[in-house]
């Protein structure tokens, strides 16, 4: 079973970023936005796979049928691929949202609710050395006792009727901007709950509720704590 992780924060707040210290030639990135990455370099060490070029390490996709086979087809056929990241989660639900925009009914409200639950899933299946890291937006809601919270964002309270997205990964960090006495920006995660989110890790996973945006040093910590 694939190792899954769910990161969470506003754009601009250190998402897509955290995977510049990553090594390209083990790490796959699905661009559901299909944006250009935000760290210098990147045009030259992540190329689109495709039948011209098989060994390519990102996909250009919001489609959930072809990021499942993606997914398999790295399980199965790329076993030097250790890192996956889905960059960003949130517009596969709104794209298919928008897509069917004019249909009525609560239909495509359970087919993309279930199409969300079986990409989470489907990491069950997949070998136990990879990780799959999916980015998301946030969103400011409240619960049941009228608290404010903050959350995964999805497509709204009829998609979270049906799925919590965050109750399917067992890691989920949320971004957060610190400002230096210098001036200075700091962007860590924030690895547990804290009372007004949903962050959650292991315990004992991390030393510290603030650690490092970077995704190398997490994963070689989940590593050592694996072990």
């Amino acid at each position: 079973m694939a190792i899954g992780m769910l990161i969470l924060g506003q754009s601009g707040t250190g998402k897509s970023t955290a995977a510049r210290n990553l090594s390209p030639k083990s790490t796959f990135i699905i661009n559901v936005a299909k944006k250009p990455l935000p760290f210098k370099g990147w045009k030259s060490v992540y190329t689109e796979i495709s039948k011209e070029n098989p060994t390519g390490n990102m996909l250009s996709s919001d489609n959930y049928a072809t990021i499942t086979n993606i997914l398999d087809h790295i399980n199965t056929k790329r076993p030097e691929i250790k890192v996956v990241i889905i960059d960003d989660n949130q517009y596969l639900m709104a794209n298919e949202y928008m897509k069917r925009a004019k249909e009525t009914g609560f239909q495509k409200f359970v087919d993309i609710s279930q199409n969300a639950f079986k990409l989470a899933d489907s990491l069950k299946n997949l070998r136990d050395d990879l990780y799959v890291v999916v980015n998301n937006h946030i969103e400011v809601d409240k619960d049941e006792f009228g608290k404010q919270v903050v959350q995964a964002k999805t497509i709204g309270k009829m998609f979270t009727q049906y799925v919590t997205l965050e109750g399917l990964y067992s890691i989920v960090l949320y971004t957060k901007v610190n400002k230096k006495d210098d001036g200075s920006l700091e962007y860590v995660f924030v690895t547990q709950n804290d009372g007004n989110n949903t962050a959650k890790s292991p315990m004992g996973l991390f030393n510290s509720i603030e650690i490092p945006n970077d995704l190398n040093e997490i994963i070689k910590q989940i590593e050592i704590y694996n072990k």
